[in-house]
């Protein structure tokens, strides 16, 4: 395509990043504005990281600018879950019955790094760093940016798409229309919080713990999990409530830290040689989803990726669905022959509920990995689940269809995916996994 028209990103995230270099490719004029300093100029805070699960989904996407294996090389493959018990003992719940299918730990800033230098390589992207999006004309596409609370200036442009994450300036614009664009907001928050930790490498160099898993120490009512880097060190992400045992607010000294990872966690510490200061010295995050309705206005302006539709870490797909975001965009921006009123509208229409529908799948996903991963019953549906991908290749279980299949749309991998849930766990409850019959057990899952 030839296009001349000026898009204005605001956001240099990892969606607006690549959403700049796809439109850049398609021969658009991208101006990418991001109210941080320049992250490749700076040390990155700690503690608010989170590193991230790449998946098909995310990688569908990269191969569509050509990105996807320069970021594999950032990749460590996970293929399970490895469960921590209180008394240390390890479980591998793999997965996938299929070998081919795993997910990839990548750091969040060093993926950012590698999309803003390729950015950065292109003509036809204008980035500039430390400038806040204070307010946009929504019927003319006039944005006001400010730098440092002192110079201020306006940037006009054909469309305007706000990828400026849960906090979004643009998605804030929108919301001051309310009565014109019956634009509605929600913001819930799990009564949780995170705190990152690290695991270092050992004195040899080496992972203290398997460095081809998502560890996860299941807790019922609180959790902690870790993903491996490349370092050979581990980040160790704390999800726990805010007040009461394990309450962020009651582990707050060196004694109640050190008796709580004892009692709950012997494993890990024995890990953890700076636990107590990394501990007090990392902040508490929050936790929260967020959901909207119009993402766009008068064919102008739009919000895409978390400033359209936050969500919770726990099925690591936040990342790969504003990824995903990107991907069905571009295909829109193609069927609509370069129609910006069209594309935003339609594309708004046709995302909003899968969005809504990984929205709910993370929050499902919360509570099975800090409580239901060690219930009998959930085990036994997971071991039927692996003997069927095993034998029955064309068989994905829930976490299979969202996963690895990323021409499947999320609202169609949650219906099917709770419908064959519902089936596996009434199997499991009337028989032991000796009785039961893997055919007769595929047939029924194929009448669903």
């Amino acid at each position: 395509m030839a296009q001349k028209e000026k898009i204005l990103i605001v956001g240099a995230g990892l969606c607006g990043t690549l959403l700049a270099i796809r439109l850049a490719q398609k021969g658009y004029d991208v101006l990418l504005h991001e109210k941080r300093r320049d992250m490749r100029k700076e040390s990155m805070d700690g503690g608010r990281s989170i590193n991230l699960a790449l998946s098909d989904r995310g990688l569908m996407a990269l191969k569509k600018v050509g990105l996807d294996e320069v970021v594999r090389q950032e990749c460590i493959p996970m293929r399970g879950r490895m469960i921590h018990s209180v008394e240390g003992q390890l479980r591998l719940s793999p997965y996938s019955g299929r070998s081919e299918d795993y997910i990839n730990s990548v750091s969040r800033s060093g993926l950012n790094i590698t999309l803003l230098n390729e950015a950065e390589k292109m003509p036809n992207i204008e980035l500039v760093f430390e400038s806040s999006c204070v307010n946009i004309d929504l019927e003319k596409g006039l944005a006001h940016f400010k730098n440092g609370g002192v110079d201020s200036k306006i940037v006009k442009a054909d469309v305007i798409i706000g990828a400026d994450g849960a906090g979004s300036s643009v998605r804030k614009t929108l919301m001051s229309r309310t009565t014109d664009l019956l634009f509605n907001y929600s913001q819930d928050f799990l009564r949780s919080g995170y705190k990152e930790l690290t695991i270092p490498p050992s004195e040899d160099g080496e992972y203290r713990i398997d460095g081809n898993s998502l560890h996860i120490w299941p807790r019922g009512k609180f959790m902690m999990i870790a993903l491996p880097n490349l370092d050979k060190s581990f980040t160790v992400t704390m999800f726990h409530p805010y007040e009461g045992h394990a309450g962020f607010n009651t582990i707050n000294s060196a004694e109640t830290i050190k008796s709580f990872f004892t009692e709950f966690y012997p494993d890990a510490m024995s890990h953890m040689p700076t636990l107590v200061e990394d501990y007090l010295s990392n902040p508490v995050g929050v936790l929260g989803t967020n959901k909207c309705y119009p993402w766009q206005a008068f064919g102008k302006t739009m919000v895409i990726g978390d400033a359209a539709h936050a969500i919770v870490p726990f099925y690591g797909q936040g990342m790969n669905a504003s990824f995903e975001d990107v991907r069905i965009l571009d295909e829109m921006i193609d069927a609509h022959n370069g129609v910006w009123p069209k594309i935003l509208f339609e594309f708004q229409e046709s995302r909003k509920k899968d969005a809504d529908a990984i929205a709910d799948l993370a929050i499902d996903n919360f509570y099975e990995m800090q409580d239901k991963v060690d219930d009998d019953n959930f085990m036994k549906k997971r071991k039927l689940e692996m003997q069927l991908e095993q034998k029955h290749t064309d068989y994905y279980s829930k976490y299979s269809l969202v996963t690895f299949r990323p021409e499947l749309p999320y609202s169609e991998a949650m219906k099917k995916g709770r419908a064959q849930d519902a089936y596996l766990l009434d199997v499991c409850t009337e028989k032991g996994l000796e009785e039961i019959d893997l055919g007769e057990v595929y047939e029924g899952l194929k009448e669903l």
